[in-house]
Formats: C-alpha cells, sequence, structure tokens
C-alpha cells in the first residue's frame, strides 16, 4: 500500500501515527515537511480530501500564527494558504495520505481510520496509551 506520511519528527504525534504505520508492516514516504513543504496544490488537495477548511488546517501552538495576525477571521483561504506555504509550521501535522483517504492525525490513532487492518499486534503511543491489543485490534 502507498502512504505518505507529512511528518515532523519532532511531534509526539508524528512520531506515533509513523510508528503505527510501519505497525501495520507499511514503510510509508516519509516528508519532512519542514524541510519539503507540499506544493500549493497539494496542500489544498490533502486538506480537502481530510474533511478540513484551510482554518482547521493550520497549526496555531509554537507558531507564528498570532504575530502574523492569522486569527483574522476576514483573511482568505488563499492567504492563509500562502502563510502555511512561506512559514511550513503553520501547516498541522501529520498529514497521512493513503488509497483509503487522507487524514490530519490528531490525535494520531485517526490513521487507524485509512490503514488495513494488518497491524503486528500490540501498540503503545509514547505517552504510555494502548492503542492495540495484543491481536492489532483497537482499543476503544
Amino acid at each position: 500500500m502507498n502512504v505518505t506520511i507529512y511528518h515532523n519528527p519532532a511531534c509526539g504525534t508524528s512520531r506515533n501515527t509513523l510508528a503505527m504505520i510501519r505497525n501495520a508492516g507499511i514503510e510509508p514516504t516519509v516528508v519532512d515537511y519542514l524541510e519539503t513543504p507540499p506544493s500549493r496544490q497539494e496542500l489544498a488537495r490533502m486538506i480537502a480530501d481530510a474533511g478540513l477548511t484551510v482554518r482547521e488546517a493550520i497549526r496555531e501552538k509554537d507558531t507564528p500564527y498570532a504575530d502574523l495576525g492569522l486569527d483574522n477571521p476576514d483573511l482568505t483561504d488563499d492567504q492563509l494558504l500562502d502563510a502555511m506555504l512561506t512559514h511550513p509550521i503553520l501547516i498541522n501535522r501529520p498529514f497521512v495520505v493513503t488509497p483509503l483517504g487522507t487524514r490530519l492525525s490528531r490525535p494520531s490513532e485517526l490513521v487507524l481510520e485509512i490503514l488495513p487492518e494488518t497491524h503486528k499486534g500490540a501498540f503503545t503511543k509514547e505517552d504510555g496509551e494502548k492503542v492495540l491489543d495484543a491481536a492489532g485490534k483497537r482499543i476503544v
């Protein structure tokens, strides 16, 4: 299965998402989006395919969001996309694209909605939260 994750290795949610993909027996294409941001068209498509608005896909925490005045409700989607492409740290993460769909995997277990059920056993997130049992089934 062809899977792409737009990853920030400094982000625990992104690391957990990547580990869950690998737990499903898939080695994804890993794009460090801070170094290699998606094109405008790719970013807009991911946001739309994930069922989000552009504003919902912007990361506010630990970014120049407030300094850039991006909380202004009069800003257009084009203006917000421009800011995200100029400052990739504003792109919320991690976006994951698979043949089964696209998700902004926050929380990380949202990635399970777009992966095949081929998990290789239990999975526990970095913070100790158990997500999959020994049979690879989701713990609810």
